[in-house]
């Protein structure tokens, strides 16, 4: 610190011995971690519980007086459960893979990077992965601001009985990513999801036009083959990079600054999660063929004066033209209110399910496609 009076050794021995008393309060606090297993265990409760995680930060966050960025307080903390969460029982989350990917990056953001993820090849799979109790978690992207529903991960939830414990948001940023010592102009092919190389199209037209556009089954994937192809880059994520060493040449080169995509964390029944006051309950229903049945549905929560902030129709696959409905309401299934219409609602529908009550994701930034 200027005019301290101390000199620059003096101050890294100082910093050296902070360092020190971290490691020992990690320690400290990684063996009451390991109590709380051992106490859970007996008890038969769950290991993993997002919304003491959450009431840590934001505790930490009002309690902070700085000079320690409010915004470096998450990270750390959720890097520092993460880790302790390995010595309880190591979470297992299945996603939409390979490594590298938008999704991967949202287990991050939600478990940290001790957590075991378990990358899929389909959404199918992150389901049937929880289903069979290989995963205590799956995280599957739902929708993106630009491109719409994900209809695949809906169609999950028609016939499989798994639950919504949570939403995760994360603004889209893409980056140009080559080989070490490439540079732009070299550039001849540019690897990258479909919906990436749509998502850049002006800034390739106007930095890299004689550059190919090729498609890749993911931006990992595009990752993997400017790693190994001369000349070629990958637009992909900043994650991406590191994965797969490579150079982040550009970053934020996507067309549009208002991208995001939200994900759903799925679990098994069982996973419910307590009011926050910040909530979304997801519903699915079947309708029957009278007249009117929609209103019906919509009319008690209408009524209760219940935001839909989302609906969606699906055929049901079991026969022709029937459909499935999904629906985002504002609020918790715990509060009266809501139960009342909900309740009301389910006595006119053929099949209705309650997917969950979890608290609404907010956007923190990271880079990559969503697929």
């Amino acid at each position: 610190m200027a005019g301290s009076g101390r000199d620059l050794d003096e101050l890294r021995r100082i910093l050296d011995s902070l360092d020190d008393r971290l490691l020992d309060l990690l320690n400290e606090r990684a063996r009451v971690v390991e109590e709380v297993a051992a106490f859970k265990e007996s008890m038969g409760v769950p290991f993993y519980v997002p919304d003491r995680e959450r009431r840590i930060i934001e505790r930490l966050t009002a309690r902070n007086q700085g000079p320690f960025p409010n915004q470096g307080i998450r990270p750390v903390v959720q890097e520092v459960i993460s880790a302790c969460l390995s010595l309880e029982v190591g979470v297992r989350v299945a996603y939409l893979g390979p490594e590298g990917t938008f999704t991967h990056q949202a287990v991050l953001q939600r478990f940290g990077s001790s957590a075991r993820g378990v990358p899929c090849g389909s959404i199918s799979a992150v389901f049937d992965e929880v289903l069979r109790g290989q995963a205590d978690y799956g995280v599957v992207p739902v929708e993106n601001s630009n491109e719409g529903v994900v209809s695949h991960t809906l169609d999950s939830f028609v016939d499989v009985e798994l639950v919504i414990s949570g939403e995760i948001l994360v603004a889209v940023s893409h980056s140009l990513l080559a080989r070490h010592g490439l540079g732009e102009r070299e550039i001849e092919r540019v690897f990258s999801h479909p919906q990436a190389l749509g998502q850049c199209r002006k800034w390739l037209e106007a930095n890299l036009p004689h550059a190919i556009q090729v498609e890749a089954t993911s931006t990992a994937d595009a990752a993997r083959h400017a790693h190994s192809i001369p000349a070629a880059a990958a637009i992909a994520s900043d994650i991406a990079a590191r994965t797969y060493d490579l150079s982040v040449l550009r970053s934020e080169i996507q067309d549009s600054h208002d991208n995001h995509t939200r994900f759903l964390v799925v679990s098994p029944p069982g996973a419910d999660q307590p009011p926050t006051g910040d909530d979304k309950t997801s519903i699915s229903l079947m309708l029957g063929d009278d007249s009117g049945s929609l209103y019906k549905v919509l009319e008690p929560l209408s009524r209760a004066g219940i935001n839909i902030t989302n609906i969606e129709s699906r055929p049901t696959k079991r026969k022709a033209w029937q459909y499935i409905f999904f629906l985002d309401l504002d609020g918790h299934v715990a509060q009266p209110e809501l139960a009342e219409a909900i309740d009301e609602a389910r006595g006119v529908c053929d099949e209705f399910r309650v997917l969950g009550s979890y608290r609404k994701g907010r956007t923190q930034p990271v880079s990559d496609d969503g697929e």
